[in-house]
């Protein structure tokens, strides 16, 4: 019954249809079904007229219309409807479809009207209202909670705003039975986290009769939501153990050995030696390693990846890197150079830049197996682009990447390498277990020895005098400084416009020959790009002045203060990414936050964050709250965030208890084989119908 196309329901037809496939994909009654309300009225409370205060937000009234007119001319016609109750009466306002209510509405008749008061002058009125007539039937279905449901523009026009979408709601949930609505979780589970049943659920989520059973359906709708975000995810873990076989490392061999003993800069930290371990038993186990490693910015993430090829060229493989802009690559490319210089490896990068002549050298040195390592961009997923024996794929900054690209790094040999994926941008824990729940997890959680904590100060535009002084006492004790501009994809030209404006007036205030400054940005070419962060290398220059593209990549340890404009402008994981790029050296590092004074609530919350702390993770989980989990990861995770009741940001002890469950379940029976739980099988192929199927990849 579930599976009936929408256009058979009561009070739907084909063009209704049409629009609520367009719309919100609404296909068929189950469709309909978890189309859920966004909020919820108390409809059980009538005011009066008299009692109409700013403080409502809504109002519910009971009276009748004592006169209407269409008044004013073309743009400025509108429908004005005089109600009354005992204790006065108020306008009601229709600037759009006034024709049609105007036909419909009857003076001296008992309606019921809802809507959000307007004041204006003194006066109040209600624009566009849900009027109804208040017979005996409407008047039995007021439930303590009216679900409110979101339209569009276009629903609207065929009669589908959410009083609309409400009725066709009703016209479904009456006909639907306990049989149409199978359960989906076991008795175990229910009584275990004392959920009521799916077909209670449903009913109460869109019809509730009291604050109590509401909050029961949406809490057992949302257990449901994320304990098969976690069953599929954990499931696609358990099947790739059992099925995809990865290539077997099964010695740490001289080349590890030798750049380890002899030639290693400095002591790992215990959490890399951890990490690195982990990454060992991965790859000598047999099944093909999907990892994810977190650590902050500098916390030596990329020596943990250059020593895991290591381990692959022992084994007789070759390795490859991707990174998300050709200043990272480049970054990298040196980075392995002169740290592996002394072992005579071959390693050669590839970005789109490289010519003709580069690409053709580098295709045949894969293909021959004399490259051993090959970093790069992009340009690496390219066809043309073939390994001898592809062991290892490093994806860095993993969120700058989609799932096809990291397909098609996987598919370069002909079983699957080991893939490591890396993050400087600290995960939420509970989005983690979303996103990559299919993953295994590292963290490095611990910063090298001798780095100090980054200073971070909050400076208003009329305090600007007083940075400048700053700026001036830090180059004189022979520091470099960066000052990062935002860049805004919708606002480029003017963006550019504000960093042309603030290097002309630091020039003024750091003039040359005494101050050299570089400026870097997206509008310049790459060449002109690397030879101004060489010169600021080079210490040719005391300032770089430049947008978001030093955000990940440039490694300067000299450089140790970071200060950042209009930082209002900027999310909480952008502004910690880059206050990342100072305190890299053992100098005190400082990162200055310049804004406005107009700040909203949650910039102001943003700017006593990163002042009050360093933590990657507890910013992060700020900012879950305030962007929520869709802005955070943005559209590249092929559906995994597609969530309709549960709330990353708030549920995280309902993700936490559906996770346990799910764990629990594929423990006993991993592969889902049982015929007890073949239920489970039969929701993730409803799910999975409208879903890519990214399982084999990490």
């Amino acid at each position: 019954m579930l599976d009936t196309p929408i256009e058979y329901l009561k009070g739907i037809g084909s063009q209704r249809a049409e629009v609520l496939k367009k719309e919100l994909n609404i296909f068929i009654y189950r469709d309909l079904l978890t189309y859920y309300p966004f909020r919820y009225v108390d409809r059980t409370k009538f005011h009066h007229v008299n009692e109409i205060t700013e403080a409502l937000q809504f109002v519910q009234l009971k009276g009748s219309i004592d006169r209407l007119e269409i008044v004013g001319q073309k743009q400025g016609k509108r429908l004005i409807v005089v109600f009354k109750d005992r204790t006065g009466s108020i306008e009601l306002v229709w600037f759009k479809g006034y024709n049609w209510m105007a036909d419909k509405l009857k003076t001296n008749v008992e309606y019921i009207v809802f809507g959000k008061p307007t004041f204006f002058k003194g006066r109040v009125n209600l624009a566009h209202p849900e009027i109804e007539l208040a017979t005996p039937e409407l008047l039995s279905q007021q439930s303590a909670f009216q679900s409110v449901y979101n339209s569009t523009e276009k629903l609207k026009t065929r009669g589908l705003d959410s009083e609309g979408i409400r009725k066709i709601m009703r016209a479904l949930i009456q006909q639907v039975q306990l049989r149409d609505l199978e359960e989906n979780l076991s008795e175990e589970i229910l009584n275990d986290h004392k959920l009521i049943s799916r077909f209670e659920a449903i009913k109460q989520i869109h019809f509730p009769e009291n604050a109590q059973q509401l909050k029961n359906a949406e809490a057992r709708l949302k257990f449901e939501e994320l304990f098969y975000v976690q069953l599929r995810l954990l499931r696609m873990n358990k099947v790739r153990a059992h099925t995809v076989k990865g290539f077997v490392f099964s010695r740490v061999g001289k080349i590890f050995n030798d750049f380890f003993t002899n030639f290693l800069p400095f002591d790992l930290t215990g959490a890399q030696k951890r990490v690195l371990k982990e990454i060992r038993l991965d790859m000598g186990s047999g099944r093909q390693m999907n990892r994810l490693v977190q650590g902050d910015v500098g916390s030596g993430k990329t020596l943990v990846a250059l020593m895991s090829m290591l381990l692959a060229i022992d084994n007789g493989f070759q390795s490859c890197i991707m990174a998300p802009t050709e200043i990272l690559a480049r970054q990298h490319f040196q980075t392995f150079k002169d740290l592996l210089e002394p072992l005579e490896l071959k390693i050669e990068i590839l970005t789109g830049s490289s010519t003709t002549k580069e690409r053709k050298r580098i295709h045949a040195g894969l293909l021959n197996g004399e490259i051993n390592i090959l970093i790069g961009t992009h340009a690496l997923i390219e066809k043309s682009v073939q390994f001898k024996n592809i062991g290892l794929v490093v994806i860095d900054e993993q969120h700058r990447f989609g799932v096809e690209q990291r397909a098609k790094l996987r598919d370069k040999n002909t079983s699957p390498p080991h893939m490591l994926i890396m993050t400087a941008t600290p995960i939420p824990r509970t989005l983690a277990m979303t996103l990559y729940g299919d993953l295994d997890t590292s963290l490095i959680d611990e910063m090298p020895p001798g780095r100090k904590p980054i200073k971070t100060q909050h400076f208003m535009e009329a305090q600007r005098l007083r940075v400048f002084g700053f700026m001036k006492e830090q180059i004189a004790l022979g520091r470099q400084i960066y000052i990062v501009y935002p860049l805004i994809q919708e606002s480029e030209k003017m963006d550019y416009q504000n960093l042309e404006q603030g290097y002309d007036n630091l020039i003024h205030e750091f003039p040359p020959p005494t101050y050299q400054v570089s400026i870097v940005h997206g509008k310049l070419p790459n060449d002109r790009k690397e030879f101004e962060i060489q010169r600021f290398i080079n210490h040719q220059t005391q300032i770089m002045v430049a947008t978001t593209v030093i955000e990940v990549g440039v490694n300067i340890p000299n450089a140790s203060v970071m200060i950042i404009e209009s930082s209002e402008r900027f999310g909480l994981s952008q502004l910690h990414q880059l206050r990342g790029r100072v305190g890299r050296g053992s100098d005190q590092s400082y990162c200055i936050l310049m804004t406005g004074y107009k700040l909203g609530a949650d910039s102001r919350l943003r700017m006593e964050t990163m002042v009050r702390t360093n933590d990657g993770f507890e910013i992060s989980e700020v900012d879950l709250k305030l962007r929520g989990p869709g802005d955070i990861e943005g559209t590249q995770q092929s559906g995994v965030m597609d969530l309709k009741l549960a709330n990353l940001a708030l549920d995280g002890h309902i993700l936490q208890l559906a996770r346990q469950s799910a764990q629990t379940l594929l423990d006993e029976d991993p592969l889902l084989e049982m015929e007890k739980n073949k239920v489970y099988i039969q929701q993730l192929s409803i799910q999975q119908k409208s879903r890519p199927n990214w399982s084999k990849i990490g």
